[in-house]
């Protein structure tokens, strides 16, 4: 057995029946886990839902034996979560993957957990482990083979497959000495396993919070024994041993050491906090348009280290060591960051103290920069921002795009992310799609991934809706992030409760910018906005105004008169714009150049128009310019939305009810035309 099989075999533990009497004998054998940190299992979803209902009731029905000692767990978090835990289901989808309390094992022996992304570009060599009774008695098994990675939700084991038990069993990373993934089952020819990232999905269920704690408790464990002077062998040693000399970044030792100390300081909020410190580092040590082709998802800060310890430039050798320069930068922006947003304190001070002894390697100019974060980030600094540093603002924006069906009635999206308002990541789609009553509750999901991506601390994503004009009328502003209608958090807000939720058309990016959009965008950036009517009653036939009837103006009397408003005039309407008159009106403005709109978006006529008209000029000039707007309308959407107000201060809202903004730049993507072109001016879609 080698040093490393050692190290897995002292964390590696059997489930069962907490009633089998522990001889690996009862045909209540579950399967294979493992401690991830002191009381803490991690094993398959599958395995331990073999224990029926009471385990999904959380209670202590979980039996966990490892070496030198036996106890009760219990379920904590698990995703997929069943919906009926009487009659769990016979195929488990991904992540498959379930966390177990286990208060009574704390002095254990815990595996190393990889903290960064299993992206195998080639076949890497791993080991298998687990517990089996293929041989009648229950026993350690291991075995080696190769890792192919399919996507970021599994991984194609070859060469060897997890025999029978071995479910919720470790996949170790031979070269890196490092736990990637949990052993999930097998095919005819290749097997399956669960890469160690899908422990991101825990931190999404509720009571995923717990998970901080626990990665805490993982890194001091590890760095505790690190220290020890035992002479026993641990993982960062081993890791040591295994890294090529010549290998550059930085080093186990040294990395153990950090996430110690990052693990003492308060979690981020979300992935997008993480990666706006890695995507200001990068930028910084590569070149200032640097971009990640792929989107990553960390949750802790040691992850951010994963995605920096061994950068290299993807156009030129390094000259200098990039990974040791990025850890260094990036830790010194994780603790002015801390600092900025939750004051000084012991853990702040440890983490400065540590990348003060450890940066003196560092290149002189990035040396220069962490000191001038580190001291601009103490509470009696004097000391300027260093020119790496944005502006505080969100890591990006969401963009949720919908095309017009390409057959029947199913409407195909894309969520994606909007970097500086001109690159973009694409992150969740379906070419499909779903009709058009199920876009809420199909895109709940991937929008909600999307904010936790592009919001950093207080700072916001705002939602971009890309949609064809027949959905203009969909009520995205209103949609809620959770399907929990109380208020019991940020994501029970409905969306334009919390941050800005623009509509922006699909139809106009079939061609270059007009020169009347450019033109009139430049108007509502700079000049005054003033409510116009986007649609107009006017005069009919008849010898005289007394005799004349009224009636509503067509849509090319309507393009005239929008085509002569004036610079900062903003189209605004009492009804809906995704079908009918509203349709053919909001046709016109857009073929008029006009980049912003106010409608209402609710299903009834409406008795209040003249009001609405007031209200929504008054909105207009107190804002300014178009940026005004955003603030203001986000405020109504809450006063509006709020029915335990008093009735008599609730009406004083009731015309901003499904107030919907068209806010459409001209230089924002997609720059990509639709599938189907927008209709003639005057033309229902079909």
């Amino acid at each position: 057995m080698s040093a490393l099989d050692a190290l897995v075999r002292s964390a590696l533990v059997r489930i069962s029946d907490p009633a089998d009497g522990y001889d690996g004998r009862s045909e209540r054998y579950w399967g294979s886990g493992f401690f991830i940190a002191p009381g803490w299992v991690l094993t398959c979803a599958h395995v331990v839902a073999k224990g029926g209902s009471a385990v999904w009731r959380h209670e202590r029905a979980v039996g966990v034996t490892w070496q030198g000692g036996t106890a009760a767990g219990q379920v904590v978090l698990a995703e997929p979560h069943p919906e009926r835990p009487e009659q769990p289901p016979d195929h488990w989808d991904f992540p498959d993957i379930a966390l177990v309390r286990v208060p009574d094992a704390r002095d254990v022996s815990c595996v190393r957990l990889s903290e960064r992304p299993p992206v195998v570009t080639q076949p890497i060599p791993v080991s298998l482990h687990g517990w089996s009774r293929q041989t009648g008695r229950a026993g350690v098994r291991q075995a080696v083979g190769e890792a192919h990675a399919v996507d970021g939700q599994a991984l194609l084991l070859r060469w060897t497959l997890p025999v029978e038990g071995c479910s919720g069993g470790p996949v170790v990373d031979l070269g890196r000495g490092a736990v990637i993934g949990l052993n999930k089952g097998r095919g005819r020819d290749e097997g399956a396993a669960v890469p160690i990232t899908a422990l991101r999905r825990l931190y999404d269920t509720p009571g995923g919070e717990i998970l901080h704690e626990v990665m805490r408790d993982h890194d001091r464990h590890h760095l505790g024994r690190y220290r020890s002077l035992s002479g026993d062998p641990d993982w960062t040693r081993e890791q040591i041993r295994l890294r090529p000399p010549t290998t550059q970044g930085v080093g186990p030792g040294r990395r153990i050491h950090l996430y110690g100390r990052l693990a003492e300081l308060p979690p981020p909020a979300g992935p997008g906090e993480v990666m706006n410190l890695v995507d200001d580092v990068k930028r910084r040590v590569l070149h200032d348009d640097f971009r990640s082709v792929l989107e990553a998802d960390p949750r802790t800060w040691r992850e951010g280290v994963g995605l920096l310890h061994e950068l290299r430039d993807p156009v030129q050798e390094a000259i200098q060591d990039l990974g040791l320069n990025a850890v260094f930068l990036y830790a010194a922006l994780v603790a002015r960051h801390v600092v900025d947003l939750h004051g000084d304190g012991p853990a702040v001070e440890s983490l400065v103290r540590w990348i003060t002894d450890e940066a003196v390697e560092a290149h002189p100019a990035i040396q220069q920069e962490i000191a001038q974060l580190l001291a601009s980030g103490r509470p009696d600094a004097t000391a300027p921002a260093p020119a790496t540093v944005r502006e505080p603002g969100a890591r990006a924006d969401v963009l949720v795009e919908i095309d017009t069906p390409h057959y029947g009635t199913r409407f195909p999206w894309r969520v994606k992310l909007l970097f500086d308002g001109r690159t973009v990541s694409p992150l969740h789609g379906d070419d499909r799609g779903v009709e058009r009553e199920r876009l809420p509750e199909t895109l709940r999901g991937p929008l909600t991934d999307a904010l936790r991506r592009g919001d950093s601390g207080e700072h916001l994503a705002a939602v971009e809706a890309v949609l064809p004009r027949e959905l203009f009328d969909l009520p995205i502003d209103s949609w809620r992030p959770s399907s929990d209608d109380e208020l019991v958090d940020e994501f029970s807000l409905t969306l334009g409760q919390r941050r800005i939720v623009v509509i922006r058309d699909a139809g106009r990016r079939a061609r270059p910018p007009s020169h009347e959009w450019l033109k009139r965008w430049r108007a509502a950036e700079h000049e005054p906005l003033r409510a116009v009517p986007l649609r107009a009653e006017v005069l009919g036939a008849g010898r005289s105004p007394h005799t004349a009837h009224i009636r509503r103006e067509t849509p090319r009397e309507a393009y005239a008169r929008l085509s002569d408003a004036e610079g900062g005039a903003v189209p605004v309407y009492c009804g809906r714009v995704g079908s009918g008159d509203g349709l053919k009106a909001m046709a016109a403005a857009l073929a008029a150049g006009h980049p912003l709109a106010l409608w209402r978006t609710g299903p009834h006529d409406h008795t209040d128009c003249a009001e609405f008209h007031e209200q929504a000029g008054r909105l207009l000039l107190e804002a300014g310019k178009a940026e005004g707007l955003h603030r203001p309308v986000r405020t109504l959407r809450i006063r509006a939305g709020d029915e335990e107000a008093d009735p008599r201060e609730r009406s004083a809202y009731a015309w901003a009810e499904n107030l919907a903004v068209l806010f459409d730049p001209p230089d924002r993507p997609p720059h990509d035309p639709p599938l189907h072109g927008p209709p003639m001016l005057g033309e229902d879609p079909a």
